[in-house]
């Protein structure tokens, strides 16, 4: 049986200390159907079932759920920031050039990449992302045809 790794969306939005709303909780939702989705992508899915819903509330659920760490924000270099519900763990992501697709991608132990700067910058870090870019398999398939 497969079960789904995120709890109700009433459980963690009240969880995350933030109230529960009828729009923060279909952004939830939207989020655990549709992983690595655009504010726009969310907002489409979101009128769906709540159509009083403006684009600016979909924003500031994003960032209130952002703030409290139960969304992480991707930003993949020349395209629109996604969101993810998947923070719990150290993961990269892999996105596709041609059609835009993002998948995870769980860390692999061993030889890693420079996930520690060389030398002394004085930052306090907080994070290091890695972003693999190249063709998913539909578009390798396209290429090659």
């Amino acid at each position: 049986m497969i079960t789904d790794p995120h709890p109700d969306a009433q459980t963690a939005i009240r969880g995350a200390g933030l109230r529960v709303t009828e729009s923060r909780r279909a952004v939830y939702e939207a989020l655990c159907e549709h992983p690595h989705a655009s504010a726009d992508d969310v907002f489409a899915r979101v009128v769906a079932t709540v159509p009083s819903t403006s684009l600016q509330s979909v924003y500031n659920a994003l960032n209130d759920f952002v703030d409290a760490g139960l969304v992480r924000r991707i930003e993949p270099a020349g395209r629109a920031g996604l969101f993810e519900l998947r923070v719990s763990d150290n993961h990269h992501h892999i996105v596709c050039r041609s059609c835009g697709a993002v998948e995870d991608v769980d860390c692999v132990h061993g030889a890693a990449p420079c996930l520690q700067p060389s030398g002394e910058h004085g930052y306090a870090l907080e994070v290091a992302e890695v972003t693999f870019w190249g063709l998913c398999p539909a578009c390798s398939t396209d290429v090659a045809a």
